[in-house]
């Protein structure tokens, strides 16, 4: 991307879309809107730019968190829910990087030099990594906290050993997200798949060596994703040197310290990054806290939930993909003064996600009485599978909205919406609805899910009222601009 003139800031508001991308320079977006065929090109753009994000995301939570729970003794993850803990420290590197959704985006076609961006990245990850310290500090004492609760004396001193460890991978994760958002914000979007394609087997290895073959046992894996994040960091910022486009786009202006300091746009960093965390802790919190509760509904339910939570996390990694093309594309129209491109894409992601969302419960309906053979041979589990499955089919659509309308929110800069939604929906309705069917009306398992339903219908449904019914898109363009000029480097 050229060093944009001083003048761009002066655009008239009105200005097309056609203008504001001719100036912008950004080739990935020239094509983006033309009279005929604008709606299945920009259709087009959004599923290919989700699904390098769908195959990295889902990567992710199978060798980043399924290695560790099988290598660990289950009943400490059961237990005293050692992945609650862990996701207290990973949603500081997934929420807080959403602020870059907004500024990174933005800038990229916005800003007033190409290095804004690269300011933008350094920022999110000193600041991420301070803002990590408060959770290595509790992961360094978390036994304390367990043995007040009542936990098991062993566990508690086992669960700190092996949060001690990762907490040095913590900053390496950070690092990995933030940059793989900086090189998302200029449409590279199929750099961390294919470092997570090289690190994924090497996690593996790694479990299996240091678990089953050093005395270090189960945080062996600790140790191993600690080592992996860093190597997936490493990758990734070799990739991004090596990348062509990267080089083309003259994105990187070196160490800024000044800059990434600067006291006003820490704080406008801040303001996005902070409801970014509660967003996507709240929404992960709430399940997680679920499948405690499915523990004490005996083992059968618990086998269950396993099979049900496998299932949605490897579904929900579909609105997710659209979600992070959605924040990109809004993000992008919005820096390039496009308030007619951001709608268009805002609404088509909406209608992606819809469509896929559709075609995933149809296929759910249609097997879930023996969907669960997949998982369990038992008999048992596969009826209990098939009777709450229809409570998974049924927010497919609402899940595609909430993830793709979030996307949009991101995009936006309105991560406090997305907080605000989870928060009512999940901790206000849902959980106290749910576990109040599980355990007082005797309801169980598909009481539990009956409350996930109806949080995610109600995220899912108010999210794209505000994207469709509440958005001054406009505004939002007058509001890009204010962030660039806020956010902008300094010679």
């Amino acid at each position: 991307m050229a060093d944009v003139d001083e003048t761009r800031v002066l655009l008239p508001r009105q200005a097309s879309f056609t203008t504001a991308v001719e100036d912008s320079n950004i080739p990935f977006l020239e094509n983006a809107h033309r009279p005929r065929g604008g709606i299945r090109i920009e259709l087009s753009t959004l599923f290919r730019d989700s699904i390098p994000e769908l195959d990295s995301n889902r990567l992710c939570r199978h060798h980043w968190t399924s290695w560790p729970q099988r290598a660990v003794h289950r009943r400490l993850f059961r237990h005293v829910g050692l992945s609650l803990f862990v996701l207290s420290g990973w949603c500081v590197a997934l929420g807080g990087t959403t602020a870059l959704d907004t500024l990174g985006s933005q800038s990229f076609t916005g800003g007033k030099r190409s290095t804004d961006l690269s300011v933008h990245f350094q920022r999110c990850v000193v600041l991420l990594w301070i803002l990590f310290i408060p959770v290595a500090v509790v992961w360094f004492n978390i036994s304390r906290i367990l043995l007040a609760l009542g936990q098991d004396a062993r566990l508690s001193y086992d669960t700190e050993s092996y949060l001690r460890i990762l907490a040095f991978g913590g900053p390496g994760y950070i690092a990995f997200e933030s940059l793989k958002k900086y090189l998302q914000c200029q449409g590279i979007m199929r750099g961390s798949t294919i470092v997570l394609v090289i690190v994924s087997p090497l996690n593996a290895a790694l479990n299996i060596v240091l678990v089953h073959y050093t005395p270090l046992g189960y945080l062996g894996s600790a140790l191993a994703l600690s080592l992996m994040y860093w190597v997936a960091f490493a990758l990734l910022a070799i990739y991004a040197w090596l990348s062509p486009t990267h080089q083309h786009n003259n994105t990187w202006g070196g160490i800024r310290p000044r800059q990434v300091f600067d006291f006003h746009n820490c704080l406008l960093f801040l303001k996005l990054a902070l409801p970014g965390i509660l967003m996507v802790g709240t929404e992960w919190a709430a399940f997680e806290i679920v499948a405690l509760a499915a523990g004490r509904l005996g083992s059968l339910s618990l086998a269950a939930q396993s099979v049900i939570m496998t299932t949605d996390q490897i579904l929900n990694t579909i609105p997710f993909g659209i979600g992070i093309a959605a924040s990109t594309r809004v993000g992008n129209f919005i820096g390039a003064r496009s308030a007619s491109g951001a709608k268009a894409a805002g609404h088509l992601s909406a209608l992606l996600s819809t469509i896929t969302g559709f075609i995933v419960m149809v296929l759910l309906l249609c097997t879930k009485d023996v969907y669960g053979y997949i998982f369990s041979d038992d008999a048992a589990v596969v009826h209990l599978v098939a009777q709450v499955m229809p409570l998974v089919a049924s927010f497919q659509i609402a899940d595609g909205l909430a993830g793709s309308c979030g996307g949009v929110l991101r995009g936006l800069g309105r991560q406090h919406l997305g907080a605000l939604f989870n928060l009512v929906a999940y901790y206000v309705m849902a959980l106290p609805m749910g576990l109040a069917l599980a355990f007082h009306w005797h309801l169980g398992l598909q009481g539990l899910w009956i409350g996930q339903v109806v949080a995610l219908f109600i995220v899912g449904i108010g999210e794209y009222v505000v994207v469709w019914l509440c958005t001054d898109w406009e505004k939002e363009v007058e509001r890009g601009i204010e962030r660039n000029n806020v956010g902008g480097s300094e010679d």
